[in-house]
């Protein structure tokens, strides 16, 4: 549940520091007075966008904090730790920066996180029930949602969904191949073609590397010789050969060493010079016995170059590009498959099909059990909303193809007053039946809603006297399985939370602040008098308040 929630520079609020407790706490005050503030900061702290607007006037950024218990939260520390979020045990702390110039920052349990991290953790920790919540009940896909989400099947109606689109990603391919049918041939021929003319060349990048330096050897082979067989003149076989003059020198040079010992380290150098020239001798001679110039080695080196190259011209590829050329070409085979793959794609529809079409019935007769009960828990509570005689139903209208979401659409239907026919909940004409409807759908949702807070803001406009009382007492009996807040300007709602808050707006310095003070018993008998006395209040007035708070006056 929300622990603790800190707000700094938002709106028209300065600074504030709120500890939450578990049961129904009411959020009252002035009109204007900034009661939704703090279900607009929720909301950011859960990930929804917000705008610089909402940046105190003067102020460059705005900061948003709350503080969860997840200790009976499993499935939320797992997802934590998936997403490497997970902080101090059984804590999540969400964390807002918003700035002036609408640019935003989100931080889970202290490490960075998108908007879309935020909103999923905000999935498991508190739903907002908004006073337009009404409108969007409306919608056909809302009524659906709300209906799986009291079954509990929003994982299985997700589930359904990727069957649904396995199974139409089969249809589609099987239709394309047999529409292009004679194209596809056509492209698989070709494609056949190509990859044995490829296969047939037996190319290797490898193999390439290899020809190119020999045909530059065999090409270049007579100049080659020529530069060995200079060489080997030059250093053994001239008049003035090279070796024949070191000789000579270093047979003066050991000669000379009778004389003079300190030539020993010359004479040295000029040995390693005679030996390593004579090497080179060898290694020239050997050099030249092994050069082959063939012509007809050469020619067929040639040929293979030109092929390689032809082909790599033909296919728009570099000659080291053709093995990438023949992978794709195989690829694009495998995707276009042949005759017997179109009757396997055909089996694999079906299986598809089948496998969708067991689910969507497992589905929907899961729907019309929890369809009936959820019928009937909101028809109960419409007698007591000064509905008495009227009813509600789940209905699930059957499609004959099926879609994404099942083989049924899910409408809610309602009939106002006794012996008049249900008709869809879009064409009540009563707002404020509406809003009471609304509010019977939320509560009986909620009763089985697994998150552990619940946001009521203002759900209970358009209704008043018993009524009102009737669904402070529904939000009090909710408060027993779960934390509960309402926003309300119904004094017979505020005296039936266990805690009640005064939202409260003033002017200092120029600007306009909105502070939340916790209302001690007789400050709630002073509120609730308030609320309904309007601006003089009176002492029959305030014992009223303290009746309906059960508390002496």
């Amino acid at each position: 549940m929300l622990k603790f929630l800190s707000l700094r520079d938002f709106v028209i609020v300065d600074s504030l520091e709120l500890d939450f407790a578990a049961g129904f706490t009411a959020l009252t005050g002035e009109t204007g007075a900034g009661k939704s503030i703090l279900i607009d900061a929720l909301s950011l702290a859960l990930g929804e966008r917000g705008d610089g607007g909402m940046v105190r006037n003067g102020c460059e950024r705005a900061e948003i904090s709350a503080e969860f218990d997840t200790s009976n939260l499993p499935h939320l520390q797992s997802w934590l730790r998936e997403q490497e979020l997970q902080g101090d045990a059984d804590v999540c702390l969400l964390r807002r920066m918003l700035d002036a110039t609408g640019r935003s920052r989100g931080f889970i349990n202290g490490r960075s996180a998108t908007l879309q991290q935020m909103r999923e953790a905000g999935e498991h920790l508190l739903d907002i029930h908004g006073q337009h919540a009404h409108q969007s009940l409306l919608r056909p896909d809302a009524q659906r949602e709300l209906l799986d989400g009291y079954a509990g099947l929003i994982r299985e109606a997700e589930a359904l969904a990727g069957l649904f689109r396995d199974w139409q990603t089969l249809h589609r391919r099987r239709t394309q191949l047999e529409q292009n049918a004679e194209a596809v041939a056509a492209e698989r021929e070709l494609l056949l073609f190509q990859r044995r003319e490829l296969e047939t060349l037996k190319f290797t990048v490898a193999e390439w590397t290899e020809l190119q330096a020999d045909h530059a050897r065999l090409s270049h082979a007579a100049g080659l010789l020529e530069t060995a067989q200079f060489g080997v003149e030059v250093l053994s076989e001239a008049d003035t050969a090279c070796l024949a003059q070191l000789n000579a020198l270093v047979t003066r040079m050991r000669a000379g060493l009778e004389y003079d010992a300190s030539l020993q380290d010359t004479l040295a150098m000029l040995e390693s010079a005679q030996n390593d020239l004579q090497e080179a001798v060898y290694a020239l001679r050997h050099y030249q016995q092994k050069l082959d110039a063939d012509p007809q080695q050469l020619r067929e080196q040639e040929q293979r170059m030109t092929a390689i190259v032809d082909a790599a011209r033909k296919y728009r590829v570099t000659p080291e590009q053709l093995p990438d050329a023949l992978q794709c070409i195989v690829a694009r085979l495998d995707e276009l498959g042949g005759d017997a793959d179109l009757a396997a794609l055909a089996k694999q529809e079906d299986a598809a099909r089948e496998l969708y079409l067991a689910s969507a019935k497992k589905l929907g007769a899961a729907r019309k059990k929890s369809a009936a009960k959820l019928s009937q828990e909101i028809t109960a509570a419409m007698q007591t909303l000064a509905m008495q005689g009227g009813s509600f139903a789940v209905v699930l209208v059957p499609l004959a193809e099926g879609n994404a979401h099942g083989l049924e659409a899910v409408e809610f239907q309602v009939a106002i007053n006794p012996g008049t026919p249900l008709r869809g909940l879009a064409k009540i004409a009563s707002g404020g039946e509406l809003s009471r409807i609304s509010l019977a759908i939320q509560v009986a949702a909620s009763q089985v809603a697994s998150v552990p807070t619940l946001i009521f803001d203002e759900v209970d406009s358009g209704i008043g006297g018993r009524v009102a009382e009737i669904v402070g007492a529904l939000l009090k009996r909710l408060g027993q399985r779960h934390q509960v807040m309402c926003v309300t300007h119904l004094p017979q709602v505020a005296a039936m939370a266990d805690a009640q808050w005064q939202v409260s707006k003033s002017s200092r310095d120029g600007a306009t602040r909105s502070t939340i003070s916790v209302l001690a018993p007789t400050e709630r008998v002073e509120e609730i008098a308030r609320m309904l006395g309007g601006v003089k209040i009176t002492e029959t007035t305030r014992k009223h308040a303290a009746e309906m708070l059960g508390v002496s006056a």
